[in-house]
């Protein structure tokens, strides 16, 4: 699948997502599955969980496979590569070096982004779980049952 295709299904998703809108006298099953509405932006929790698993799965990815300054065998061969290179007076040798030091410092930067979109969504779901939960539990009757929009209404005359 190409990225132009996927990239329609998800707008198309996102388009038949859009007629959703936030509902006060409902509360969630444990937060997994509750929706917040904005205009037309929609968040599933559950979406927060996947973008943030991703984000860690990719970090761990590019950890493993984007260090150029190591071979397939863990021997160092680009910064082995450079340091022969330039022994024998070839200034590609420099050259690599210093795309090597760029790649390293732009993958870091990377990794830290992944690994801060993962640990932020994380943080999100579960703040967001935990804030839906208290105003669940602060909208309750006495015997613990959803209070009813007809009842929240009261208090805003």
């Amino acid at each position: 699948m190409t990225f132009d295709d996927e990239w329609s299904q998800l707008r198309a998703a996102a388009a038949d997502k859009q007629s959703t809108r936030m509902r006060l006298n409902h509360a969630g099953s444990g937060g997994a599955a509750s929706t917040s509405s904005r205009g037309d932006l929609v968040l599933n929790q559950d979406d927060l969980g996947r973008v943030g698993h991703e984000a860690y799965i990719l970090h761990g990815r590019l950890k493993k496979a984007g260090d150029i300054t190591r071979g397939a065998k863990d021997d160092g061969s680009t910064s082995k590569a450079a340091t022969v290179l330039s022994s024998h007076h070839f200034t590609i040798g420099d050259a690599l070096t210093t795309t090597a030091m760029v790649w390293n410092d732009q993958l870091k930067t990377l990794l830290q982004a992944c690994a801060h979109i993962s640990n932020h969504l994380d943080y999100t779901k579960k703040s967001h779980t935990n804030e839906d939960a208290k105003i669940a539990a602060s909208m309750a009757r006495r015997d613990g049952s959803a209070m009813p929009a007809s009842e929240i209404s009261k208090y805003y005359k």
